[in-house]
């Protein structure tokens, strides 16, 4: 603080060494002031173009200028704000003669590094630091050796002195740059103001400019030299890694050898005595018939039976006094033995319309509400009977995920209920005939048996099973599925 309260540098001046050992400047508190609010302004521009207009006629406010234009881009260029002109036309004269001088100063512009802000601190690493740009006072004479067409004709359009500010971005890459014009030399105290502004420009266009792509950084990289020999070597390398073949499967536990239950006849089922996973033991009664008919031809069998006993009977007891009835007996005979299959085929089959357990096990089936009251064939599958310590893993492979599975090939379960478990298994065999599944995905039926000593999946556990192939190089585990694709798009 100064003897009057002023803070030094405010007001005062502030000088400033040049890097390098230039001369020294001096900036006043008002400089510093509109330095400060141009960079605000620069920094809140809200497009490229309110930004441009800024640079060209804001400026005049920090130091005295006639004329000055904005240049965008590396060469080509083209020449984005005049100062004076809301909208610069390509086709003007003045506009025309500014980009072929703008182009001429931007080929021995160089941009460096600040030198002092950059220096090593002993030890530790230099700072990442912002490419700082270096303004280069001109006139016409010393552009009259690399473009005599433009001094020829600076005295038409400009003033004695130009200045020419090169712009860049944080890393290094060129933004074009701001020429400025006047009648008076530019002094130090102008050329660091203007490096000041270089810098906040540089960044503020930066935010504006787009992007380099991932075709533009690749094209970088393969750009012939030791980072392209480099990265050919990688991706050769990378190519023949050997790489476990592997593909993902829906998967489902079920019972190894199963007993099923089937209709033993025609009919309608009356009642499931047993709940789906209910253990049963032998002899355990599963399910019911609808018995009302069968009923029915039993005790009309019945009938006929008696019927032809009385019969039989009655003939044989006249059969020891009239020779004639004699010859009927056989007859009778014949429906007697008629009527007692018959009975005895209609007593078997109400015996059956009860169904028990043959063996101890788990009861497998889904909602026992679809089976009562449903009419059933002969034969037809209700449930099944499993034991839960005989369990396979079946895998549905679908057609498009084929990878050559053989017979003894491993692969690990991972069951949706517990995301922490896994099993191994081995492929015991696989069906040469794909079929659809129940979402509708042809695929092959894939059966495999758990590893031995280890603890089973659960009954009934359903996740994603991941095969296990051969042993492939990394650009044919890359490749195989597009290349199916292409041959199957292009008949190969």
């Amino acid at each position: 603080m100064s003897e009057s309260g002023t803070p030094s540098g405010v007001g005062q001046g502030t000088e400033h060494g040049a890097p390098g050992g230039a001369p020294h400047v001096r900036i006043d508190g008002q400089q510093l002031a509109v330095l400060w609010q141009l960079g605000a302004r620069a920094r809140a521009a809200s497009s490229e173009a309110t930004l441009g207009f800024t640079i060209v006629n804001e400026t005049l406010a920090l130091l005295p200028y006639r004329q000055a234009a904005w240049w965008r881009g590396s060469a080509p260029g083209t020449i984005a704000a005049v100062s004076g002109l809301p909208q610069s036309d390509a086709n003007a004269p003045y506009v025309q003669w500014l980009a072929g001088l703008c182009k001429t100063l931007a080929r021995g512009a160089p941009i460096t590094p600040d030198a002092d802000a950059a220096a090593r601190v002993e030890g530790q690493p230099a700072p990442v630091l912002p490419a700082r740009p270096k303004v280069r006072p001109f006139t016409a004479d010393d552009l009259r050796a690399d473009a005599p067409h433009v001094a020829d004709e600076w005295q038409a359009w400009w003033p004695a002195h130009g200045i020419w500010l090169p712009l860049a971005g944080r890393a290094g890459r060129a933004l074009g740059g701001v020429v400025f014009a006047r009648d008076e030399a530019w002094s130090a105290t102008d050329c660091a103001l203007l490096e000041e502004l270089g810098l906040v420009w540089g960044h503020a266009l930066d935010a504006f400019s787009p992007h380099a792509t991932w075709l533009d950084r690749a094209r970088a990289v393969l750009k012939p030299g030791r980072t392209q020999r480099r990265v050919l070597i990688g991706l050769a390398i990378a190519c023949v890694v050997p790489l476990r073949l592997t593909v993902l499967a829906p998967a489902e536990v079920t019972p190894k050898d199963p007993f099923v239950v089937r209709a033993p006849l025609d009919g309608v089922i009356d009642r499931l005595y047993v709940q789906p996973n209910q253990p049963v033991r032998r002899g355990t009664p599963l399910l019911g018939l609808d018995a009302t008919t069968l009923q029915s031809r039993y005790a009309l069998a019945r009938k006929d039976f008696d019927t032809a006993q009385e019969e039989f009977r009655q003939t044989a007891q006249l059969a020891v006094t009239d020779d004639r009835t004699r010859l009927d007996m056989a007859e009778r005979k014949g429906k007697l033995d008629q009527s007692q299959v018959a009975l005895d085929y209609n007593a078997q089959q109400l015996a059956r319309v009860k169904v028990s357990a043959s063996r101890d096990g788990v009861a497998v089936f889904g909602d026992p509400n679809e089976w009562t009251g449903k009419a059933v064939s002969v034969g037809e599958r209700i449930l099944l009977i499993a034991d839960p310590a005989r369990v396979e893993l079946t895998v549905w492979l679908p057609v498009a995920d084929n990878i050559d599975v053989k017979p003894g090939a491993t692969l690990t379960l991972y069951p949706k209920s517990s995301p922490l478990a896994s099993y191994d298994a081995r492929i015991d065999s696989i069906a040469y005939h794909a079929e659809p599944t129940p979402e509708g995905v042809l695929a092959y039926r894939v059966r495999a048996s758990f590893a031995s000593g280890e603890t089973n999946a659960p009954l009934g556990a359903m996740g994603t099973a991941r095969i296990h192939g051969a042993w492939v190089p990394a650009i044919y585990y890359v490749l195989r599925r597009p290349l199916a694709l292409a041959r199957q798009w292009l008949g190969w």
